[in-house]
């Protein structure tokens, strides 16, 4: 009988192919390797020999950058979201993303399960799984951090290069890195090691080779700034200085663009699904430069209360995109409105680059509800506008301030 199948999301790094070799072990099952390439550049060199040195029945080494930036980011981008005001979602966005084509694999070979390399005390976890709930109920989920079998044979990064060594798994035996790091089209984050001190400074100079693979420190950043244009449709930017791009080229230019200039970087103590606090440091430059060009089209273009009920769904869309239900029938709903929202949002946006800062330099639109004849301190000539009538209308705002004062007496204003 042929062995059953099991999908594993496979990096070719030192955890993940000690995850290959224990699943097909412990678990008697072909292991289908899979890698998608999301924007991590050359970190997917030499994935294929790898995989199948370390025993892997298959590997699949998927390009999805430009689903991930017109599907995921755009999406995503639209709404406005940043969960706890800070954290652009680099990483939260592209777990669904990831699952979604595990489970596509998982049908094509006929697999039973699929299986992560995601610790118990994290959100990528609960991402990727939801997204499986969702979408392919009838997998199982296999989490060897979540095994006790696992963590008794590997307490250690040192047990796990020994391993390696006696099963003659071709991963560099190095000392590990002084943080987490993982990369994608959007963004680079870095968490745990050094970073687990909240006062530790990621912004020291000292740290230069640390934390700049995608942009420089704003101290190191030109000191003349740059200007830049961003063509919106309906929401979404088709174009970079007057060229039309697609949504993945926009993310490639945008992200040099920003990263020369330093914008995008954040570090933020957040709050983690599972309920503990993580220190995490970002570099999102083209995320940064497009969520500020796309809300100064927005105050142009969009409709006040519209914009407010939207504003008011931000933090619900951030948070269900952060806790991985990008699936979920809620966020379903909040994006039709987001769609709808985002019909008249179109037009140009310039902005100026400057040592780490983003600052609006002009905003334009054939479809701007912004009119200077009515909002002019001068004459009003299209006398849209009569003053005399805001009399009333504070009028009749104040009525119920005053019944409330007559009746229950006047507001304490304190001392």
């Amino acid at each position: 009988m042929a062995k059953k199948k099991i999908v594993l999301a496979y990096s070719g790094g030192l955890d993940t192919s000690v995850l290959l070799s224990w699943i097909k072990e412990t678990y008697d099952a072909d292991v289908i390797a899979f890698c998608a390439n999301i924007g991590q550049d050359d970190e997917l060199k030499g994935l294929d020999k790898k995989a199948k040195s370390t025993g892997a029945a298959g590997l699949y080494i998927d390009d999805l950058q430009d689903e991930f930036a017109k599907d995921f980011i755009y999406p995503m981008l639209q709404a406005g979201a940043i969960y706890e005001g800070e954290y652009f979602l680099g990483t939260s966005i592209a777990r669904p993303l990831i699952a979604k084509r595990m489970v596509e694999i998982a049908r094509k070979e006929g697999a039973y399960a699929i299986a992560h390399g995601a610790t118990g005390k994290g959100n990528d976890q609960v991402r990727f799984e939801l997204t499986t709930a969702a979408l392919a109920p009838e997998l199982e989920i296999i989490a060897p951090w979540r095994d006790e079998r696992f963590r008794t044979q590997f307490p250690g990064r040192a047990e796990m290069i020994a391993y390696c060594e006696e099963k003659k798994i071709p991963v560099q035996a190095s000392a590990k890195k002084p943080f987490s790091m993982d990369r994608n089209l959007l963004h680079i984050s870095y968490e745990a090691g050094i970073l687990e001190d909240p006062w530790f400074d990621a912004g020291d100079l000292k740290y230069r080779d640390y934390f700049n693979v995608l942009s420089v420190f704003p101290e190191d950043a030109p000191d003349k700034p740059q200007m830049v244009t961003l063509d919106f449709e309906k929401g979404n930017c088709v174009g970079v200085n007057g060229k039309a791009l697609s949504p993945l080229a926009v993310m490639r230019q945008l992200n040099k663009l920003g990263g020369k200039h330093g914008v995008g970087r954040v570090d933020m103590v957040e709050n983690r699904f599972v309920g503990m606090k993580s220190r995490g440091v970002y570099e999102t430059p083209g995320g940064a430069i497009l969520q500020f060009a796309h809300r100064q089209l927005e105050s142009l273009t969009m409709d006040r209360e519209v914009m407010h009920i939207r504003d008011g769904l931000i933090p619900k869309y951030a948070e269900l995109v952060y806790n991985g239900f990008w699936y979920a029938p809620e966020r379903l709903a909040i994006q039709a409105l987001v769609t709808e929202s985002q019909k008249n949002v179109t037009g140009s946006v310039r902005v100026k680059l400057y040592k780490g800062g983003i600052h609006a330099a002009g905003r334009k639109s054939p479809h701007s509800l912004y009119n200077p004849h009515i909002a002019t301190m001068e004459a009003d000539p299209t006398k849209a506008y009569n003053q005399d009538d805001a009399t009333g209308f504070i009028r009749l705002n104040g009525l119920r301030l005053r019944v409330n004062s007559q009746v229950n007496g006047a507001a304490n204003l304190g001392e």
